[in-house]
């Protein structure tokens, strides 16, 4: 896929003017990255792309969703594929994306514009690259919802989640919103990655009890749903507050998130320790 994407790029310099390499930077500056904004949408700056860059895949580092995937590998060294698919490849995806869409003059459909630049080849990587991000985040819906429905087999789960998915993904309304959309579902499940970290990481060493709500058998815990909630409202508050963007909340909200955690199981497992004996 970063092969087509690259192909791409360089297949649609041409039409905007760079026929050499001297051509390049003005064009660069005149046509492609010009700083000016599509009518309606706001204006990106240095930081935006910077903590984008870094969290537009908060719902599956921050978030923790890799752990779905990953519990699987064989080795801690197996982390690293995902994290080069995703530096280099979302560097390059990006790059070639504005190079596409300045190509494109305007239309910001990925089919037409990747077939518009690599033919064939460049559909059937929209279609690939569409699906290997799609599919790991439907397993780990049709998990979720197993755990919900224990009854029900993974593999229905998952087809369900999957059809749901695939037609909520042929209105462009939603699809053309994808930025924003990850941003939010990142950010609601940011809490949540903290929670983990904390519990796996930090509560035996804090004198704490880890997995309290399975050891004590708990179907509902109040201390990760005050994390989840009182950290998104807070993220709420200064958005409508203070105006910070949806983009930058993900890296503060995290470490609220880690310290309401923290507060809140000392106060709930101080009125309710485990015994040794139920612990063991």
């Amino acid at each position: 896929m970063i092969l087509v994407f690259i192909a791409a790029g360089f297949a649609a310099l041409p039409e905007l003017g760079v026929h050499s390499l001297s051509d390049f930077w003005q064009v660069a500056n005149e046509k492609i990255w010009t700083g000016v904004p599509l009518e309606g949408e706001s204006k990106f700056t240095f930081w935006h792309v910077m903590f984008f860059a870094w969290f537009c895949n908060m719902a599956m580092h921050i978030g923790m969703a890799d752990m779905s995937i990953l519990r699987y590998a064989r080795k801690w060294q197996y982390g690293f594929s995902s994290a080069a698919g995703m530096f280099l490849g979302h560097f390059v995806a990006w790059i070639a994306s504005g190079i596409l869409c300045a190509a494109a003059a305007g239309s910001i459909a990925p089919g037409p514009i990747a077939y518009s630049a690599a033919g064939l080849a460049g559909a059937i990587c929209v279609i690939i690259a569409g699906w290997t991000t799609a599919n790991p985040t439907i397993y780990r819906a049709g998990l979720a919802i197993q755990g919900i429905m224990p009854s029900v087999r993974r593999w229905k789960v998952t087809l369900m989640v999957g059809l749901v998915t695939t037609i909520a993904a042929c209105f462009p309304a939603l699809v053309m919103r994808l930025l924003d959309f990850v941003a939010l579902y990142g950010l609601i499940l940011m809490p949540m990655g903290a929670v983990i970290f904390v519990d796996y990481y930090l509560l035996n060493r804090m004198g704490l009890k880890q997995n309290y709500a399975a050891v004590r058998g708990l179907t509902f815990y109040k201390a990760p749903a005050f994390a989840w909630i009182a950290t998104l409202a807070c993220c709420l508050l200064l958005n409508l507050t203070v105006g910070i963007d949806i983009f930058f909340l993900g890296l503060p909200g995290w470490f609220l998130a880690v310290l309401l955690y923290i507060g809140a199981s000392k106060t709930l497992q101080r009125q309710a320790p485990v015994s040794l004996e139920k612990a063991l």
